[in-house]
């Protein structure tokens, strides 16, 4: 851990935006969700909830650029559980789809807490989750083509969220509560330390201001106790 990449670390934390994030409904194509990942990455997203079409949900890291490691994913059994989970944390649900309520995403407040909701590469939003949302959101276009890639929209509608929330200051300071930055700071310090905890379902080992363990040799033996 050189003292640039830790420096990278606390401001990249800093910048994130916990009341923004992104939903997607069904979107199947991993190369899509892999390029709609690395851009809530470069957008101060922390967190991505997914419904998925199949069995196991994939993310394909080569797609991410390693986006994966710094984006938290979140799957859902169903969109209306999504939707009501989100809900119920106090987002706004916006849908991107073409409806008689849409607006412009542009007139949108992003600088309330949302979810901004993504459909599937065929059949977009599907009518359930447009129901359930609580507003629809447009893109115009002056083309002959109706419709943005997926992960173009996302792009498109985060980059105007980012300009809106940096105008009303909030990049100016940490939004993260303690407990999240800690988390987050050790596992992006000790992504391999990480999993270890995971796997042998201990806590994580106190870190030092220099993002490496404060005491390494304790851990180590720890470890070799489980084993």
């Amino acid at each position: 851990m050189t003292p640039q990449r830790l420096e990278r670390i606390h401001q990249t934390l800093s910048l994130r935006q916990p009341d923004l994030t992104v939903l997607t409904d069904e979107v199947h194509k991993d190369r899509n969700l892999s390029a709609i990942v690395r851009t809530c990455d470069a957008f101060a997203v922390p967190e991505v909830h997914c419904v998925w079409p199949g069995d196991q949900y994939r993310l394909r890291r080569n797609q991410t650029a390693g986006a994966g490691t710094w984006v938290d994913v979140q799957t859902h059994p169903s969109i209306d559980t999504a939707i009501e989970h989100l809900q119920e944390q106090g987002f706004t649900v916006c849908a991107a789809h073409f409806s008689d309520r849409a607006v412009d995403f542009r007139d949108y407040d992003f600088t309330r807490p949302t979810a901004l909701m993504l459909g599937n590469e065929k059949e977009g939003i599907s009518a359930q989750a447009a129901e359930l949302a609580d507003e629809h959101l447009i893109i115009p276009m002056q083309g002959m083509v109706q419709s943005f890639n997926v992960s173009v929209a996302a792009a498109i509608i985060l980059s105007e969220a980012q300009r809106q929330r940096e105008a009303a200051g909030l990049f100016d300071e940490n939004r993260l509560d303690e407990e999240t930055y800690q988390r987050l700071l050790f596992e992006w310090c000790q992504p391999t330390i990480t999993k270890l905890c995971h796997k042998y379902k201990l806590p994580y080992p106190e870190l030092g201001e220099d993002g490496e363990l404060v005491d390494p040799q304790g851990f180590s033996a720890l470890i070799n106790g489980r084993s």
